[in-house]
């Protein structure tokens, strides 16, 4: 009895960063895209979050491990076995698909607010300075605790799912069996739904994230639950999504393009409590994504150019970290605000970037984690490796029909 309490106790010590990682990835943009496949193709798509879910547990496993064994973040690592430069560029690109995410966020929440009945000229100047004060204000711990609350919230989403009444034996068989379709937006919509759920940000975050909270070896058996816990929990969350649009939408022949058109479209069907519940959820995941992102990029940008960083650091010990969190939420916001500014065009070239950085990441990081003078006895296995690298093929294959498409397109 005493050690299951010390395994428990072990294991909220280091809950978080997995758990965090995972479903803020869930964001504004992951939303619409499960809500705009449900819409669309009814149950068709599920059988792609099983698949899905492995690769995501795969990856964030082995970042999660090197967060732990090194004691540093990902950037950082990149920079000390392959030079200034390329982290350089890498980083760069990175700024700028992250811009974009966060102003999709940005987007997301003014959305769910002005369906609320709120303006977005003071919802999301507010939002911006709340998330900005969490961060430059508060303690690690403190931040920790407020997202883990916060994702609580993503419930709402499973609330949503069983109020919708669907037919559970059609889901679950969906769920298993696939059900291609040879149509161009089937395609593409699978594509992002992998590229959605895995993406350059989330392996930065959830490392520097392990690094700065001093998680030691011993106590990895317990991070990679809390890896593994979260993972599944993000497409739990992304099914309901799936299955509530599906259940809903499709049937009535609605045809939606995002998020806030979705918790709109069910209150004439669902009612105004699953509606309700639906924004409310999207206006968490987009203000939590919001927070998140620029988090990422402050932290890997100044462990990639050797700048102190970190949450529990104050304006004048990590100067760099803080303004570059700051200019990121700043200039979101005020994209945002602007009327007529090319949002879509700006979201579309973050996804692009975000595509194209990937596969260079997800290599990288494969290299490391197999180095034995960064690991140890801590690299992977010939198993782990052969489903990691299969996992890294496979979205750099997607990732470049996505390109592709988007190109053509």
């Amino acid at each position: 009895m005493r050690r299951s309490f010390k395994k428990i106790g072990l294991f909220l010590s280091v809950l978080g960063p997995g758990i965090i990682t995972a479903n803020i990835d869930n964001d504004a943009s992951g939303i619409t895209t499960y809500s705009v496949a449900g819409a669309r193709f009814g149950l068709s798509l599920l059988w792609t979050l099983i698949p899905t879910t492995v690769s995501l547990i795969v990856v964030q496993e082995m970042i999660a491990r090197m967060g732990v064994v090194t004691g540093k973040g990902l950037s950082d690592l990149i920079r000390e076995n392959y030079g200034v430069r390329i982290t350089f560029y890498l980083m760069l690109g990175l700024f700028v698909a992250n811009l974009g995410t966060t102003v999709a966020n940005l987007a997301g929440w003014a959305a769910s607010m002005e369906i609320l009945g709120l303006s977005k000229y003071i919802m999301v100047p507010a939002g911006a300075v709340g998330i900005w004060l969490l961060v430059t204000k508060g303690t690690y711990r403190f931040v920790e605790r407020i997202l883990l609350f916060a994702c609580i919230i993503y419930f709402g989403y499973v609330i949503s799912g069983i109020m919708a009444k669907p037919e559970w034996s059609s889901v679950f068989r969906a769920l298993v069996i696939p059900d291609v379709k040879k149509d161009f937006q089937y395609i593409m919509l699978t594509i992002a739904i992998i590229g959605t759920t895995i993406t350059p940000w989330m392996q930065f975050y959830l490392q520097s994230s392990i690094a700065e909270k001093g998680i030691k070896k011993e106590d990895y058996s317990a991070t990679r639950l809390d890896v593994v816990v979260g993972c599944s929990i993000t497409d739990i969350v992304s099914f309901f999504i799936i299955v509530t649009c599906a259940t809903v939408l499709f049937p009535a022949g609605i045809r939606i393009n995002n998020a806030s058109e979705a918790a709109l479209a069910l209150r004439p069907f669902a009612g105004n409590f699953s509606s309700l519940i639906f924004a409310v959820s999207l206006a968490n995941a987009s203000i939590l994504g919001a927070i998140i992102v620029p988090l990422a990029t402050a932290y890997y940008t100044c462990e990639a150019m050797g700048w102190e960083a970190g949450i529990n650091k104050t304006f004048k010990e990590a100067p760099q970290f803080m303004w570059i969190y700051t200019s990121i939420i700043v200039l979101s916001a005020c994209l945002v605000l602007i009327p007529g500014a090319p949002l879509v065009t700006l979201m579309v070239l973050s996804s692009l970037l975000n595509g194209l950085i990937l596969p260079f990441v997800l290599v990288y990081a494969l290299r490391l984690s197999n180095d034995k003078k960064i690991m140890g006895e801590f690299t992977n296995s010939r198993t782990f490796n052969i489903i990691a690298w299969a996992t890294v093929i496979a979205i750099i294959i997607l990732t470049i029909l996505m390109i592709t498409f988007m190109v053509v397109v």
